[in-house]
């Protein structure tokens, strides 16, 4: 048994710089490519896109008036539907760390 801890201990001090060298390789242009879109995605609105946004969403509503969700594809409507659920359930886990607590508030 003593036997099989010291391979495992010589094994780890040999090919951990390796394998950890390796990672960083693999994970190098990942990091890039996400860091480059979060820059651009979780940057808070500036108030010159503001008045875009509401301008966007009167049309929106106009757009739904008219009845051109008559006209949507299923794919694009599954599509909507899942980036709705994915903005409430961020919203609600949100909300579970803000109370520290999966059920209702301490009061």
């Amino acid at each position: 048994m003593a036997d099989a801890a010291r391979r495992l201990v010589q094994n780890l001090v040999t090919r951990g710089p390796k394998v950890a060298l390796a990672a960083a390789n693999y994970s190098k242009p990942r990091l890039a490519t996400f860091w480059k879109y979060a820059r651009v995605e979780l940057t808070p609105p500036t108030p010159k896109e503001i008045p875009v946004a509401v301008e966007s969403l009167k049309g929106l509503i106009a757009s739904f008036k008219a009845g051109a969700y008559k006209h949507v594809t299923v794919k694009d409507a599954l599509r909507n539907t899942l980036v709705a659920t994915e903005v409430v359930m961020w919203f609600y886990i949100g909300e579970v760390i803000g109370r520290r607590s999966l059920i209702g508030y301490k009061v």
